[in-house]
């Protein structure tokens, strides 16, 4: 009994350090804002690895450069 608590409590130690090193990663860098054309309003975002997608409110996905946040690519949601 005691051998199955002690590897229970180690199991757990294990479990909270690697959530604790995970999450302590750097993440994507954010911007601050994100300026989309006038008249569009932004549904939804996700952050890639050099892009920002947008969907938009008239079914559109506004592909967008991160740094300049001009747009690369627009794909029309049918």
């Amino acid at each position: 009994m005691t051998t199955l608590t002690v590897v229970m409590i180690g199991g757990l130690v294990v479990v909270i350090s690697l959530l604790v090193i995970r999450l302590s990663a750097d993440g994507p860098s954010l911007p601050a804002e994100i300026i989309l054309p006038t008249g569009t309003t932004a549904e939804a975002v996700t952050f890639g690895n050099g892009w920002i997608a947008v969907v938009t409110t008239d079914n559109q996905i506004l592909i967008l450069d991160p740094d300049s946040q001009t747009i690369r690519q627009t794909i029309d949601i049918k």
